[in-house]
């Protein structure tokens, strides 16, 4: 039996599928900038990152708390406010990602958010809130985040 089964081990390597690459997709400009910074909770950071005229100015970690008086007290959920400003001449539409580590480099949480209906205008700061779902009750004990914008 053994000796069948090495006499057709060459007829099964030459049925069998050679691997391909992927193809390489043809993506769009995007426009693109990253950083990682020390990591505070509930404390307002300076952020010194830009791309294309899009300014990050800071980013604030925290609990979502209800502002309707029937609901005082409760928490909604964690997040991260970035701020940005658009120094440039044309509107730009962010998309974010935020990611926290603690001191060994483990994964915390990851937020992502971005793009308003109609971007941000010339000239117009706004404030984007990331949300951090499932995975998140780690997060206040972050050391570091790693922050990536993406203009479309």
């Amino acid at each position: 039996m053994l000796s069948i089964l090495l006499a057709a081990l060459p007829l099964l390597q030459a049925q069998a599928p050679v691997p391909q690459e992927a193809p390489k997709a043809e993506a769009a400009s995007l426009s693109f900038a990253s950083l990682r910074q020390p990591y505070l909770w509930d404390r307002l950071m300076q952020v010194d990152l830009a791309v294309d005229g899009l300014k990050v100015n800071s980013i604030f970690f925290n609990l979502r708390e209800s502002k309707v008086k029937l609901f005082q007290g409760p928490t909604f959920g964690t997040r991260a406010q970035v701020e940005v400003t658009n120094t440039s001449k044309a509107t730009k539409i962010p998309g974010f990602i935020v990611a926290v580590l603690d001191a060994d480099g483990r994964l915390l949480g990851v937020a992502s958010g971005g793009s308003k209906l109609t971007g941000v205008k010339p000239g117009e700061t706004e404030t984007f809130d990331l949300n951090f779902d499932q995975v998140n009750a780690r997060v206040p004990k972050g050391a570091a985040f790693l922050l990536t914008v993406e203009l479309r």
